[in-house]
């Protein structure tokens, strides 16, 4: 029997109900989202595995072509698209959006500083507080200008990222470009938890100018979120399933050729200099493919078999802030001298495996959290400082 609605997570009586596809969309990314980060973590940055074994090369290049970009994406449209339910909650309870809003995004601005400066200097927690400023100031558009908005953003970016591509490829000779050092990364995170807080803030500030490069791309990413939150096109999917299939149709395979060409300039086996032009060629491919991830998923949800997975991935995404930082306790935990110390000492392949495994045991512990809990420790901090009181 097929449901006429998106299914959602029961709730209390005069409480909002959480939208089921919402939560299963965030458990779906948290993969993505930790074999992306993971080879930042598991060793040195910036083409590891060229030198690897055929297996690492290719794991590499899949991991470049499949998911790369594509999953922060998809969390960032969440991102935007919960606004507009938070906005919604204010209005019910007759609370102040602006006040909320202010803790809520400062909350999660100290969590990033936190995650950043101990665990993982790639955060994006940050990134998202600050581009919620701007989505706050931003709210009230109508959907249509918002979607306009993020055109413009991404293809600007894009220009932008060709055009620096093409210099690249102009100024530079065939196997040109210096080889990074990595000693100094590797020696740092094999020491004690001193040295590695300070191997973390050496490479959070290398990575600041490609954070600012990209914030287009993410609040892109949040305008298409909050304009399908003020469509309410999560809470009432079956009346969009039609463009979804099109867009599974038509965007999967688009999508799925511009990650390899992504891959094609970033892994091989083109060189180093064509690295710009496949960041470009992402910038326009990873949000098509992003989109068509979700819409495959959230059709997949609605078939007999997929009830069940639904549940388990509801689960995942209630807890998804929980979740995220604890994958990057666990990768701080195996990698760097907080525990296991294994940073470059571990082939991608065998890396990969144990994402899987992380994610599966995180997936089994996120049932068991929901159903005896309304909410996972971070959230409960999240929430109890959104509100400013306690729950």
């Amino acid at each position: 029997m097929r449901e006429t609605r998106a299914p959602v997570v029961a709730a209390t009586p005069g409480k909002a109900r959480r939208i089921r596809d919402v939560d299963a969309l965030r458990g779906f990314a948290l993969l993505g989202i930790l074999l992306v980060n993971v080879q930042t973590m598991a060793g040195p940055y910036a083409g590891q595995w060229a030198s690897g074994t055929v297996a690492e090369r290719a794991a590499a290049w899949l991991v470049t072509a499949l998911m790369s970009s594509k999953f922060y994406l998809l969390f960032a449209f969440l991102f935007g698209y919960s606004f507009t339910l938070q906005a919604r909650s204010a209005e019910r309870a007759g609370a102040g959006f602006a006040g909320r809003v202010l803790r809520r995004l400062l909350c999660l601005w100290l969590l990033g500083l936190a995650h950043a400066v101990l665990l993982f200097p790639g955060d994006i927690l940050m990134t998202y507080a600050v581009l919620g400023f701007v989505l706050f100031a931003m709210r009230g558009v109508a959907p249509r200008v918002a979607v306009r908005a993020a055109v413009v953003l991404v293809v600007c970016l894009g220009v932008l990222l060709l055009g620096r591509a093409a210099l690249t490829l102009g100024t530079t000779v065939p196997g040109g470009g210096a080889g990074a050092d990595t000693g100094t990364a590797v020696a740092a995170y094999r020491g004690g938890p001193a040295s590695v807080v300070h191997a973390n803030l050496r490479q959070w500030r290398g990575m600041l100018a490609g954070d600012l490069l990209y914030m287009p791309h993410i609040l892109a990413a949040f305008l298409m979120g909050l304009a399908a939150g003020e469509r309410q096109v999560l809470a009432e999917f079956d009346r969009y399933r039609g463009l979804a299939r099109r867009w599974v149709v038509y965007g999967l395979p688009a999508g799925l050729a511009g990650g390899a060409l992504t891959a094609v300039c970033r892994n091989g086996p083109l060189d180093g200099r064509w690295s710009g032009v496949g960041a470009a060629v992402g910038v326009f491919a990873a949000p098509v493919l992003a989109a068509a991830y979700g819409c495959g998923l959230l059709l997949s949800l609605r078939t007999r078999h997929g009830r069940r997975a639904a549940e388990v991935l509801a689960a995942a995404g209630r807890t998804a802030l929980t979740n995220y930082l604890t994958q990057s306790l666990v990768m701080a935990l195996v990698f760097t001298g907080y525990g296991l110390a294994s940073y470059g000492r571990v082939g991608l392949v065998p890396v990969l495996a144990g994402c899987f495994a992380l994610c599966a045991g995180q997936l089994a512990l996120s049932v068991w959290l929901v159903r005896r809990f309304r909410y996972g420790p971070v959230e409960w901090v999240l929430h109890t400082v959104t509100r400013g009181r306690g729950i």
